[in-house]
Parts: C-alpha cells; sequence; structure tokens
C-alpha cells in the first residue's frame, strides 16, 4: 500500500531536464535504443513551451572518454560502450537540438547529479524546480528523480515524455516515482503549469 503523499508545486523557475534524449537511446539502429517517437514529440511540446517561457533548459548525454570510467556499470551493460566520444550516438537527437545557451550536462552514471555539477549549474540559474523527462524510465529518468529529490528540488516527470524498452517497467516505475519521489503528470496539464 503506497502512503499517503501531498503534490508539490513547481516553482517560480522550474527547469527542464531532458535526460538523455541522445540518438544512443532514440535511434533503433544502437544497441541502445529503442522506437520513441512519440517520447520525442512530447519532449519537443516541452521543449517549445520552456523556451516560449524562457526558463532554463539542461540536456544531458552520456560520453565515456577512457575505461576507467564507470567500470562495474560498463561491465555489466557492455552496449554502453558505443557511447564514445565524436559518436552520432551521444548526440543529441536532433528533433531537439540544444539552442545556444542551453547547457548540456556529459554524465557517465544513471543520475544527472552523480558525478556532474548539475546541482551547480541549476542553482546558478535561480532553478527551483524540475521538470525530469528523457530515457530510460526505469533507469537514468528515475535516478535522476530520485537524486533530485534529494537535492530538495520539487520534481515533476510528464507521462507521455519518458520512455523504456521494457513497458512493464516503464509503468510500475511511473507508479513508484508518482507514489515517494515525484508528481507524474499529464504532458499537457504540465504545459498548463508553465502558463503557456
Amino acid at each position: 500500500m503506497d502512503l499517503e503523499r501531498r503534490a508539490v508545486a513547481l516553482g517560480q523557475r522550474p527547469a527542464l531536464l531532458l535526460v538523455d534524449m541522445i540518438n544512443g537511446f532514440t535511434d533503433p539502429d544502437c544497441p541502445l535504443g529503442s522506437e520513441c517517437p512519440e517520447v520525442v514529440a512530447a519532449n519537443a511540446a516541452l521543449l517549445a513551451a520552456f523556451r516560449a517561457c524562457e526558463l532554463p533548459v539542461f540536456f544531458t548525454t552520456v560520453v565515456y572518454h577512457d575505461a576507467d570510467q564507470a567500470r562495474v556499470f560498463r561491465a555489466r551493460l557492455p552496449a554502453l560502450n558505443v557511447l564514445e566520444p565524436g559518436s552520432r550516438w551521444v548526440e543529441v537527437d536532433p528533433a531537439l537540438a540544444p539552442e545556444p545557451g542551453e547547457t548540456l550536462v556529459e554524465k557517465q552514471w544513471a543520475s544527472a547529479f552523480h558525478g556532474t555539477d548539475l546541482d551547480r549549474r541549476l542553482a546558478a540559474a535561480g532553478v527551483d524546480s524540475l521538470v525530469v523527462t528523457g530515457l530510460t524510465t526505469s533507469g537514468c529518468v528515475r535516478a535522476t528523480v530520485v537524486d533530485g529529490l534529494q537535492y530538495d528540488y520539487p520534481v515533476v516527470v510528464p507521462r507521455e515524455a519518458v520512455g523504456d524498452r521494457n513497458r512493464e517497467a516503464h509503468e510500475s516505475n511511473l507508479h513508484d516515482m508518482n507514489a515517494k519521489y515525484a508528481d507524474v503528470l499529464p504532458l499537457d496539464h504540465v504545459i498548463t503549469l508553465l502558463g503557456v
């Protein structure tokens, strides 16, 4: 049974954090990828809304520069080794290309916070809450949502803007995140909250 929970509203300056919306995850030709045009489209809609409101936008990508980075993670999931510098797999999906002034954070582990300066960058941008999207729901999205809460950010997850290769894992993780760590809301509702 889920515990009683209360929704925590977005603040005055939310940031959009697109987790690993990169070719390696959005292109099924990559061993890490899946067919997810609806997730890309939902992220494009959110990007347009955040840009219209002149709110901060952050992207993450996964890049491994040497054999020592995330050794255990990569030994467990060898497909991650395609995420090398200069590879098209580490580039943001062209439908979501960052604009000047939008930040791209390189990471090596699941959470966008672990081993990165993301929290410092969010603080510098005056961010007081997060809208977290991306791939995959049960992996990097969930890890980022949990860490976002642990850094004391209210977190919202737009249901249509996240995806997973495993539908069951996707649904169970959305349920669990909503029960404990974030507000999982319909995409249209999130855009309405922005006042667009």
